[in-house]
């Protein structure tokens, strides 16, 4: 019985050892697809940032051109 014991032993220890290197694998793989996401959605948001400041720009230049007729005024008499 104490040969059985050992055996069963070994294979528990083979098995887990398997599943340890598939484990490791996994791991990596989902490491790797996770870094190549967050360096995706941070490129789209810093492209969205800049959108969006460039339309804030714009419309603040817009507003400032549209509420100031004096200084369309002076620009045309020089």
């Amino acid at each position: 019985m104490n040969r059985t014991s050992n055996v069963m032993s070994l294979i528990v220890v083979v098995a887990t050892c398997s599943l340890l290197g598939a484990c490791v694998e996994l791991k990596q793989a989902g490491r790797t697809v996770g870094h190549a996401s967050r360096e995706v959605t941070k490129e789209i948001g810093h492209a969205s940032r800049d959108i969006a400041k460039e339309i804030s720009r714009g419309t603040k230049r817009v507003l400032n051109e549209a509420t100031d007729p004096e200084d369309e005024s002076t620009e045309d008499e020089s």
